[in-house]
């Protein structure tokens, strides 16, 4: 017995069988003297509902485990390198392979004679979401013994930055450029730009420099680009936050849902030996009427057989005495006889 083999064993049981087997792999570890692994299978967490059936369709299922952790690495990579087309074909794959699985996984675990509700589906595919997104949940999942559904990260992280690092900056436009654009100019345009020409060079109609009013421009396009990484950090954040704060609700309600299944497994395991004793005690009592029985039957029996003695006693004796006196008549006669007696 090893460790290995026996969380493999554990972790393909349903739910509601995982302590009973676990409490008794680690006493059988015990009772082999091996009681470092006995503290390590008694340190196994059961599963929840969602994390059993994303492990049932690791093990049901092993051809379809290399294609989606394939399927991640090439979604991580067109998201580093920026692809969109690409990208948007493999999203739209990515989409029909992880609902075409979460269906199959609510249908196994109804084959396994657990069926499970939308709610479960949908955190086998969040599991699968992770599992796309990042490479270690890839491999964690593949080894089919989650203890709990794995969650996706906020988007891909890798590809965030690189489309900031990539985002061209706005084009700084300038009065001149807009005047030529498609290589027209109105009759307006041409009497301004004869005025221009009239003025101070460097100067315009408000008496303001030209390139005062193009780093003007600048700075506003700057101060766009700056508001908009402002708001796209803290949108961020909030999402971080979001994130933190769901998983400390889902670590909530796993423990309250692991607590609820333990008081379960003991409550089902009282109820069994509360069945054995009745049933021992059903045993018990069958055989006490049958053994008061049978004392009745004997105890008759043996008065029966004391009458029986009784009366042969009695007979016995008159038979004794009955002899005793044809034995006194005889001798008596024979004297009798013998002395002339006519009597």
């Amino acid at each position: 017995m090893d460790l290995d083999a026996v969380a493999d064993e554990l972790y393909g049981l349903r739910p509601e069988e995982f302590v009973a087997a676990r409490d008794r792999r680690a006493l059988d570890a015990r009772k082999a003297g091996d009681e470092a692994l006995a503290k390590e299978i008694g340190a196994l967490r059961r599963p929840s509902l969602a994390a059993w059936v994303s492990n049932l369709l690791v093990r049901r299922q092993r051809q379809e485990v290399e294609p989606l952790l394939e399927l991640g690495e090439e979604l991580r990579r067109v998201h580093r390198e920026l692809d969109g087309g690409r990208l948007r074909g493999l999203a739209r794959r990515q989409s029909e392979v992880i609902g075409s699985l979460g269906r199959q996984a609510r249908l196994l675990a109804a084959e396994a004679g657990r069926p499970v509700g939308e709610g479960v589906q949908r955190e086998v595919e969040e599991t699968l979401h992770a599992v796309l997104a990042d490479p270690e949940a890839g491999r964690t999942w593949a080894e089919g013994r989650l203890v709990k559904p794995l969650s996706a990260t906020f988007g891909f992280p890798q590809a965030d930055e690189s489309v900031l690092a990539h985002r061209p900056a706005p084009p700084a436009t300038t009065g001149t450029a807009r005047r030529g654009e498609g290589g027209k100019s109105s009759a307006r345009d041409r009497k301004s730009g004869a005025r221009e020409a009239k003025r101070p060079r460097g100067k315009t109609e408000d008496g303001k420099g030209g390139e005062d009013r193009k780093g003007g421009r600048g700075r506003e396009g700057g101060e766009d680009e700056l508001a908009r990484r402002r708001r796209l950090n803290e949108a961020r954040k909030a999402a971080r936050d979001a994130e933190r704060d769901l998983h400390a609700r889902e670590t909530e309600a796993e423990a309250a849902e692991r607590a609820v299944e333990e008081a379960r497994a003991r409550l089902t395991d009282a109820e069994g030996r509360i069945r054995e004793l009745r049933e021992r005690l059903g045993r018990a009592e069958e055989e006490q009427r049958r053994a008061r029985e049978e004392e009745r039957n004997a105890r008759e029996r043996a008065r029966e057989a004391a009458r029986a003695v009784g009366g042969a006693r009695r007979r016995a004796a008159a038979a004794t005495a009955e002899a005793e006196r044809l034995g006194a008549d005889a001798g008596t006669r024979s004297h009798r006889r013998g002395t002339g007696d006519p009597r």
